[in-house]
């Protein structure tokens, strides 16, 4: 046995070590190997989800005027639910005053929802007596026109 020390040829494609093997000419030819079968197509689907419609489309939340809150209440609980600073609050507290609706944020239904949760559960103006609960906020389509 013959061990390899760098020299190119037969040996370098064995690990080094001189096997006593016939030539590969010497081998039946029965040994070889059936043809392959064709290769199977590959089939590529699409799938195309659904858009969920409330996702897909704007929405706006739109709060409501009524005559059982202060404009204080109204600033204090825009600058909690959506930090608003004072005079962005103040500023729509006198648009909700004046129109009798005003839009709060334009975006997907789910982040409009969750603000009108808090809105809703603001809880009632204490400077006012007659006040039972907190004010009133609505979602609607963005692509609407308000009333």
């Amino acid at each position: 046995m013959r061990v390899f020390t760098g020299a190119r040829g037969r040996d370098a494609y064995n690990g080094g070590v001189r096997l006593n093997h016939p030539p590969a000419t010497s081998l039946p030819l029965s040994t070889t190997r059936p043809p392959s079968p064709p290769p199977t197509p590959v089939v590529y689907r699409e799938v195309v989800e659904q858009p969920d419609e409330l996702t897909e489309r704007l929405w706006r939340l739109v709060l409501l005027d009524d005559d059982d809150h202060s404009y204080e209440y109204v600033i204090e609980m825009l600058g909690a639910v959506f930090s608003y600073s004072r005079d962005k609050s103040f500023a729509l507290a006198c648009i909700v005053d004046t129109d009798g609706r005003v839009t709060l944020m334009t975006g997907e239904h789910d982040a409009c929802e969750a603000k009108q949760g808090q809105i809703h559960a603001y809880g009632a103006d204490p400077r006012i007596s007659r006040c039972k609960g907190s004010m009133s906020a609505i979602i609607e389509e963005a692509d609407t026109q308000s009333a």
